[in-house]
């Protein structure tokens, strides 16, 4: 049997093993269901939050903001600001319910090294123009690449320091990146997906995610794109119809609510 001071091995608290000079102990901790029922489309949902994790794609300065990219080659930006105010609220609300959130943004090598001509074509189509790793006139930064002012998240959402950040280089958050990996490591199996472009990027990763196996849920309200109205109806159409469920974020956040005060 193993020793009442045993040493932990794993990458967080959710997922590692128990030893100590005896042996090791693969069981991992265990973790009582935290079980939320909410309104949904196309029907009411009941998933656990204890087995969930919230993502947000691209809620950044070259999405978001005044000085960034997608401002800077005369996108109107208001779209994407939409959800900064509902994600505000629904962060505090999620972590309380230790629910991970994970900051999905682009964040490119400086270098390029990574991105096929068919990515950089979306961001500078006659290969001229202020594409990836090009300075913004602003001086706001180089524009998504790792580490530039224009790629972090916007000042109205602030990331707590248990937040895990990950860079993506394709529309999907999957492609190339370690975000499976963690996702497993967190011992996760639902997705709550957030942010902007709802039919680009959030879409692409939902898409991945479910083909993946995960079970997944766009909050609507806190989802947005600069794409025309129905690029947004058909995104709302095809979740709810292949791949999961749409939900807001007041409808989960009364039910948060109303699972805090109920024993775990």
């Amino acid at each position: 049997m193993l020793s009442p001071t045993r040493g932990l091995i794993g990458p967080n608290t959710r997922n590692s093993w128990q030893a100590d000079a005896e042996g090791v102990r693969l069981a991992r901790p265990a973790r009582p269901p935290h079980l939320v029922t909410t309104e949904a489309l196309p029907r009411t949902v009941t998933f656990d939050l204890a087995a969930t994790a919230l993502i947000v794609v691209d809620m950044q300065n070259d999405f978001c903001h005044p000085d960034g990219w997608l401002a800077s080659i005369g996108v109107d930006i208001t779209p994407a600001r939409a959800p900064i105010p509902v994600l505000a609220d629904l962060l505090p609300r999620l972590r309380a319910a230790r629910v991970p959130v994970i900051w999905l943004n682009w964040g490119n090598r400086p270098d390029r090294a990574n991105l096929p001509p068919g990515v950089l074509h979306v961001y500078d189509p006659d290969g001229r123009g202020v594409g990836i790793g090009a300075p913004l006139a602003s001086g706001a930064g180089r524009v998504l690449e790792r580490g530039s002012p224009s790629a972090a998240v916007v000042d109205e959402l602030k990331p707590a320091d248990e937040d895990l950040h990950i860079a993506k280089y394709r529309m999907s958050g999957f492609q190339d990146t370690e975000l499976d990996s963690v996702l497993r490591n967190l011992r996760v199996d639902t997705l709550l997906f957030t942010g902007v472009n709802a039919d680009q990027c959030v879409l692409a990763t939902l898409m991945d995610a479910a083909n993946l196996g995960y079970d997944v849920l766009l909050v609507e309200d806190a989802t947005a794109t600069t794409s025309p109205p129905f690029c947004m109806d058909a995104t709302l159409y095809n979740v709810r119809q292949c791949f999961g469920f749409t939900l807001t974020a007041d409808t989960l956040s009364r039910e948060l609510e109303t699972a805090a005060g109920e024993p775990c």
